[in-house]
């Protein structure tokens, strides 16, 4: 089958490569089923061919679009470029999109809709998820319930739906947990990758990274070990099957 072409955008290595795990596990993926590049470390190949893949998957990070370019990182500032760089093809030619947290708000903000940190930030933890009326009937939310929980943690969101965008998931935390352009390009708020495993580990990777004040790692932790959170991987499984080429 054509590969999945994977994005990873978080320096920190342990946290990569435990989402790395998570998207194949979750997405039924086999490591030879996709192409990996940690972009912290690694440039897109100039010849890179979108088309000899059967769809792209970003993965989040601690890097936000709304943040000023001083602000920014030099490693934050250059994975923002690539991305932002392959973002006209995508949209243009349709092609086979999954954008998890960070990828919402590079599609939001390559479509000219605002993103900022202005309002429905989130802690790291869960949210209370519900189909929206464009969203029944949504392949990529097929077999899924109406309501479920989701992991979250985010810094900044979309502040309006995208021209052009359908919006397929809403929560009263955050509003847009999840949209598509287009028939086949699709970004979530959520992570729909993330088990309670995965989420703890980033708890404690970023503590200190403004996501919430580190006095509250632990009770965090807690809470999210507690969660009931397992509908968010059949979206994923549903990204897989529907756009795998053999």
């Amino acid at each position: 089958m054509k590969p999945f072409l994977v994005l990873q955008l978080r320096p920190e290595t342990e946290a990569a490569d435990d989402e790395f795990r998570a998207i194949l596990e979750m997405g039924g993926l086999a490591p030879d089923q996709v192409r990996r590049i940690r972009m912290d470390r690694d440039d897109l190949p100039a010849d890179l061919d979108l088309s000899a893949h059967s769809g792209v998957i970003v993965g989040g990070g601690p890097g936000c679009v709304s943040d000023p370019p001083e602000e920014k990182t030099p490693t934050e500032a250059r994975i923002e470029e690539m991305v932002m760089g392959l973002m006209p093809q995508i949209t243009a030619r349709d092609i086979p999109f999954l954008g998890c947290c960070y990828g919402i708000g590079i599609l939001g903000h390559h479509l000219g809709a605002e993103v900022s940190k202005a309002r429905y930030g989130e802690k790291p933890g869960t949210a209370l998820c519900r189909i929206t009326e464009a969203g029944r009937g949504d392949p990529l939310l097929e077999g899924m319930p109406g309501v479920f929980e989701a992991f979250v943690g985010h810094k900044e969101a979309l502040q309006e739906l995208p021209a052009g965008c359908a919006h397929l998931l809403v929560s009263d935390s955050c509003p847009f947990q999840m949209i598509r352009y287009g028939r086949n390009v699709y970004a979530t708020q959520f992570h729909p990758e993330a088990d309670a495993a995965s989420f703890a580990l980033r708890i404690r990777i970023y503590r200190n990274e403004g996501y919430f004040r580190p006095e509250e790692a632990e009770r965090l932790t807690e809470m999210c070990h507690a969660a009931n959170v397992h509908a968010p991987a059949r979206l994923l499984r549903n990204f897989v099957a529907r756009y795998r080429q053999d």
